[in-house]
């Protein structure tokens, strides 16, 4: 996807075929964070042990959530943490998310709503108060560019149209096709984001006039990673939290993880390895995994 929208970073630039893989989360109870994920999430159980398990969707193999526990790990406090805002789930089409909003209202689960435009969102809460997404893009062709910024905003869902768009039909989980589509991150200061994701990492800036926010992307997407500043006083998350461990930006190739992993270095930034894979440790504690598709 090429659009004409964004600013391009001053030096290394990932792959237009670059995403978002798995999210790892610290839990609680993993007996009760997958029947949560299972339940009113619609993942399916891909591996389960006695302490962590990873979940996608239905009849996939396609690994999204990877729950590990840590009994009695402390809840989101209300204020919030640095590091995880909410991972998002993107379903195939607009007919998903409206099977999915009405199997909500079925459940009668905790949810908010948002049209920002490039999508239509469902917001929720997992038991231990990690966010998730689940979204459905309106067409690239849909979007808006004012300047060289892509146009997002916050506006009330039209949730009536949306289901109605599922036409009646059954839900029956989130369907083969749903991705990880973007992570978006509580951080302390939006200046040293961009320097890191942006100007060493290689994302294109994509939205920067948003209220305390900055969305980046690759490929000319709406955003792979949103970044905002909202949580005032915050914190990183303790080891004995509910909290992201770890989220994976999956790359084409090895040669692009080297890449993107010597664009790092040379920025000043520490990295490790994790078999074979380059971690990154933002200012914030949040652990990034570089990556391929295999």
């Amino acid at each position: 996807m090429s659009r004409e929208y964004g600013i391009r970073p001053p030096r290394y630039r990932l792959p237009d075929a670059t995403q978002v893989g798995r999210v790892r989360l610290q839990v609680a109870d993993l007996v009760r964070s997958v029947d949560y994920y299972q339940e009113v999430i619609g993942l399916e159980v891909i591996r389960r042990d006695t302490e962590s398990a990873t979940l996608g969707p239905y009849h996939a193999e396609t690994a999204l959530v990877e729950l590990q526990e840590r009994r009695g790990a402390r809840p989101v406090p209300p204020h919030g943490r640095f590091g995880l805002y909410h991972f998002a789930l993107l379903v195939p089409d607009r007919a998903d998310l409206g099977r999915f909003a009405a199997h909500l209202a079925d459940v009668d689960a905790r949810v908010a709503s948002a049209d920002h435009l490039v999508s239509e969102a469902l917001y929720l809460w997992d038991p231990d108060g990690l966010g998730i997404e689940v979204y459905a893009d309106r067409p690239p062709s849909d979007w808006q560019v004012r300047g060289t910024e892509l146009a997002m905003a916050t506006e009330p869902l039209d949730l009536r149209s949306l289901i109605r768009a599922a036409h009646g039909s059954t839900w029956k989980g989130l369907p083969r096709g749903t991705i990880m589509g973007h992570v978006h991150l509580h951080v302390g200061s939006l200046d040293r984001a961009e320097a890191l994701y942006h100007a060493a990492l290689g994302f294109d800036k994509v939205v920067w006039s948003f209220p305390g926010a900055l969305f980046l992307s690759a490929g000319g997407y709406h955003h792979h990673l949103g970044t905002n500043t909202w949580v005032q006083g915050a914190s990183p998350a303790g080891d004995d939290e509910a909290r992201l461990l770890e989220w994976e930006l999956l790359l084409p190739a090895a040669d692009d993880v080297a890449a993107a992993a010597e664009s790092l270095i040379k920025s000043g930034c520490g990295l490790y390895q994790d078999r074979s894979d380059p971690i990154l440790s933002d200012d914030w504690g949040t652990r990034l995994r570089l990556t391929t598709r295999s």
